[in-house]
């Protein structure tokens, strides 16, 4: 991303910006003598009558963009209203905000205003570089939109600079040392969360599970990670039955990638992290409707997390041990495609009855776990865009979780929090398990309409042989209608960032 980040720069000492962003709370409309300057007199009268007639009243992400007219060293100030006891997230959505509102003006050098009342309030509750990273995330997210094939390609809109100014004291060196460190993370959470939407947006003739691989290997290559990319025959001779048996009805033959991370050659723990790679999903013989089939294209954004998450990682290089697997295939109806009542075994050994072709993500995924278990992983993590029923149960603002160790879904749930990507968790009774039980094979791909998100995920621990599991559907998540805070219409590259922090940050 090349966007010019800096801090501490005093308005004199930097050319006139096209815009500044001005984060305001409700607190700073207090009237009387108590009442603090927020900018420069004129510009404060004008939006403190705004206020009083309740057009600006500096809610949370509520903008008031005003022309300065020569009273600043500016063309436009952008204000946001922020929640003081926002966190991460409120700073996140606050500069979203903020960054549309510069879209829509063209701004492409801005300055963004630090007050004492956000520096005392908000990022003194969160610390200095947790603030920095959040303020630039939800300014480059926001502006990231999928990018169209036309004949005249137009360009995204993006920013070039943005100054960090600190409107009271004069930044200390370690302050400006804790910016720089905030902005440097931000700016690469951003480049994962980017490579995966892009990855997610493309359409399915481009992105076959053969160039999915193409993919993974250029990034294995740019990080000096080694890379396995296993094809149709090599997958036949460790007997992957489920990702051979998804695969087998396209004629884009299927691909499992494994990628391996060692930052720490000298322990025997390696996180498992799991994405499916379902380039396209048309259901298979079990078809689905045509209605809104275009966006199955979306069906890889766990393969596309999981790669976001590995490029950071890469990066970042912490003393952790990863190993990145990927099943990839395209689920299509043909005269070789699998079919209801079939029975396929698995790289694992276990046999499945094929109930529903369109449940084929929790096949590949399940040599998929299998695959990371022979290849050394203590611990696994599966993001996918598993179920329908997802949401169903919690719309497009939440990813479901199953697991088998509350352990372990501690960390995962500690590092959603930090990355303000939500998620719920949802019950493992036994008495699920019960519903995916077949008279015909050890399992069944499909225990019907009730509790799917459920069955579907426990299918998938199933396989992951006791070692400690989380199960991640995305599949409300990784894709939206329209945009909202830093989340763009179409692929949002959900769970990068929290896979990232989950890595990064574990303890």
């Amino acid at each position: 991303m090349n966007v010019s980040f800096t801090y501490g720069l005093r308005n004199t000492e930097q050319a006139a910006a096209e815009a500044v962003i001005r984060f305001i709370g409700k607190k700073e409309f207090v009237q009387g003598e108590g009442a603090l300057p927020i900018l420069q007199p004129q510009i404060d009268e004008a939006l403190r009558a705004q206020h009083a007639k309740g057009l600006f009243k500096a809610d949370a992400e509520q903008v008031a963009v005003m022309p300065t007219l020569g009273l600043y060293p500016a063309a436009h100030i952008v204000f946001v209203g922020l929640d003081s006891e926002g966190g991460a997230t409120g700073l996140r959505l606050a500069a979203a905000a903020a960054a549309k509102a510069l879209k829509k003006l063209r701004a492409e050098k801005v300055q963004v205003l630090l007050s004492d009342v956000l520096l005392d309030g908000s990022l003194a509750k969160l610390g200095i570089e947790r603030s920095a990273q959040a303020l630039t995330e939800g300014l480059l997210l926001s502006l990231h939109v999928r990018q169209p094939l036309k004949r005249e390609p137009s360009e995204r809109f993006s920013l070039k600079e943005v100054g960090f100014l600190p409107q009271g004291a004069a930044a200390s060196a370690e302050d400006a040392a804790l910016w720089e460190q905030g902005i440097a993370k931000g700016k690469l959470y951003a480049e994962g969360v980017v490579l995966a939407r892009d990855l997610t947006n493309l359409p399915g003739n481009d992105l076959t599970p053969e160039r999915l691989a193409y993919h993974a290997e250029e990034l294995a290559r740019e990080l000096d990670l080694e890379i396995e990319v296993i094809d149709e025959w090599s997958a036949a001779e460790q007997r992957m039955g489920g990702l051979l048996g998804v695969g087998q009805g396209s004629i884009n033959p299927p691909r499992m990638i494994v990628i391996h991370y060692k930052g720490n050659p000298s322990s025997d723990e390696a996180w498992g992290l799991v994405g499916k790679g379902i380039t396209f999903d048309t259901g298979g013989i079990s078809l689905k409707r045509a209605d809104g089939m275009q966006e199955m294209i979306s069906d890889m954004g766990g393969a596309a997390a999981v790669l976001g998450a590995m490029r950071v990682i890469g990066e970042l290089k912490p003393a952790r041990n990863v190993i990145a697997v990927i099943p990839t295939a395209e689920n299509m109806p043909s005269d070789r495609a699998m079919k209801p009542g079939d029975v396929l075994r698995m790289m694992s050994g276990h046999t499945v009855e094929i109930v529903n072709t369109d449940a084929e993500g929790r096949l590949v995924l399940a040599d998929g776990l299998t695959t990371a278990i022979t290849r050394g992983a203590t611990k696994l993590v599966d993001v996918a865009t598993l179920t329908g029923a997802v949401s169903v149960a919690l719309g497009t603002q939440a990813t479901g979780a199953v697991t088998n160790n509350e352990a372990l879904f501690n960390q995962v749930q500690a590092a959603s929090d930090r990355s303000g990507e939500r998620i719920w968790q949802l019950p493992a009774y036994p008495e699920y398990k019960k519903q995916i039980m077949s008279d015909a094979a050890d399992l069944k791909n499909s225990g019907g309409r009730y509790a799917g998100t459920i069955t579907g995920g426990l299918f998938i621990g199933h396989f992951a042989e006791d070692l400690p599991w989380v199960h991640l559907d995305i599949a409300g998540t990784a894709w939206l209608d329209s945009s909202r805070g830093w989340e763009t219409k179409g692929a949002t590259g959900v769970m990068v960032r929290t896979l990232i922090e989950l890595i990064v940050h574990h303890e």
